[in-house]
């Protein structure tokens, strides 16, 4: 897969981003729950019952054939902050999923990264093995021939073991992360991704790291994510304290009554279908000292809320700044990286030339080739090190989605 592939697929079924749609769904059914009082709740059932004297109530109604109940809040201040409450969290709930589609497409951003690195480097590792191999052949024929020390050409085979060594770490390496990449876009742990061969433009980064800066501040989920708490606790300390207001329901019942109850011989008329409907007021009273208790505890964490929503400012500020300052040694380990690769090119130039006027040996060469090899490996783990950066930054700022389906 190509990086975008790889991006768009994760985003689409990594395990982490359904579960967080799993709790958006449960905070949207959460307000469904909360609007509930405010809709008719009507019973339907009977009282049906045999009477001995007079007739007495079951469960607070007369005995009956059937009877209906039915109950709604009218005015009732503490669940009207209820359902606001749960919108807010449940828009809460909708920012989290969004910063975890942030955090899984940066995830999945570096395990590529990580899984291109080492499928890149082992054909280099690969090839300085051979280098050091024939090295090693020459420094054993000139052992043989007495031009050599015993001890060089023990030196070289150490050299053609750590080689192979690095060869096979990077093996192992790319195995690893390629299984990673895999279950991290939703994959078995069986699956293996691999990263498509290709040059890709490097991530553009915002003008200046003030600019950063102040992008990060809008964009940051987590900042967002904490205000949408703030306010969901601000407005349950208002629902615990609309305890204190009246409240009115509307309420409704019906039922139709039998004579075998003995009604007409306890009152003096006899009325088959009956029915009321009205308000039931409430009005608090006394309260006790839990209440000024729930108010006090959520305030409480209304404060902790605001510490966290400043540390976590201070902190999007401090990981901007390292990024950049990350993104500046990069870049400039990269550049010294190319110019000592181009030091090595120009090396072995030199030595091909010479080489055919023989005065450059076989070894000399293949030593070249080596110390070629190594400033290639050096070259790419500077470009890895700096695209790496960039993304960070681009994270940072909520720009690195954007940024990779901008990509061929």
């Amino acid at each position: 897969m190509t990086l975008r592939q790889a991006v768009e697929t994760a985003l689409k079924q990594n395990p982490d981003i359904m579960l967080a749609r799993l709790d958006e769904e449960k905070a949207w059914q959460a307000v469904r729950v909360a609007r509930s009082p405010f809709a008719p709740r009507l019973v339907v059932g009977s009282g049906l019952a045999y009477s001995n004297g007079f007739p007495m109530s079951i469960e607070g109604s007369a005995p009956s054939l059937v009877q209906a109940n039915a109950l709604a809040d009218i005015f009732n201040r503490q669940q009207s902050y209820a359902v606001a409450q749960a919108k807010e969290e449940q828009r809460g709930a909708t920012i989290a999923v969004t910063g975890k589609r942030d955090e899984i497409a940066y995830r999945t951003t570096t395990l590529y990264l990580d899984a291109e690195r080492p499928a890149r480097l082992l054909d280099l590792a690969r090839k300085e093995a051979d280098s050091l191999q024939k090295l090693l052949e020459s420094i054993q024929v000139q052992v043989r021939e007495g031009r050599a020390l015993p001890l060089a050409g023990k030196t070289a085979l150490a050299n053609v073991a750590r080689a192979r060594q690095v060869a096979g770490l990077l093996e192992d390496d790319q195995a690893t992360s390629e299984t990673a990449l895999a279950m991290a876009l939703g994959f078995s742990a069986e699956d293996r991704v691999r990263a498509v061969d290709t040059e890709r433009p490097a991530p553009a980064l915002p003008k200046s790291p003030e600019e950063a800066i102040n992008a990060a501040l809008a964009a940051n989920k987590d900042l967002r994510h904490l205000e949408s708490q703030i306010i969901a606790k601000g407005l349950e300390a208002k629902g615990e304290k609309a305890q204190r207001l009246p409240r009115v329901d509307l309420v409704a019942q019906y039922a139709l009554l039998a004579k075998f109850n003995n009604y007409a011989e306890y009152f003096s008329r006899f009325q088959k279908n009956n029915g009321e409907i009205g308000l039931s007021f409430q009005f608090p009273l006394t309260f006790g000292k839990a209440l000024g208790a729930e108010v006090a505890q959520t305030e409480a964490d209304i404060t902790h809320l605001k510490i966290d929503l400043n540390n976590t400012r201070n902190k999007v500020r401090s990981d901007l700044e390292q990024a950049y300052r990350t993104v500046h040694r990069s870049e400039t380990a990269a550049e010294v990286a190319r110019l000592d690769l181009d030091a090595a090119h120009e090396q072995i130039s030199v030595y091909l030339a010479q080489m055919q006027e023989g005065r450059v040996t076989l070894r000399q060469m293949e030593e070249a080739r080596v110390m070629e090899n190594d400033k290639w490996i050096a070259f790419y783990d500077a470009q890895y090190a700096t695209e790496r950066a960039r993304w960070a930054v681009l994270r940072l700022t909520g720009d690195l989605v954007g940024a990779v389906e901008a990509l061929p």
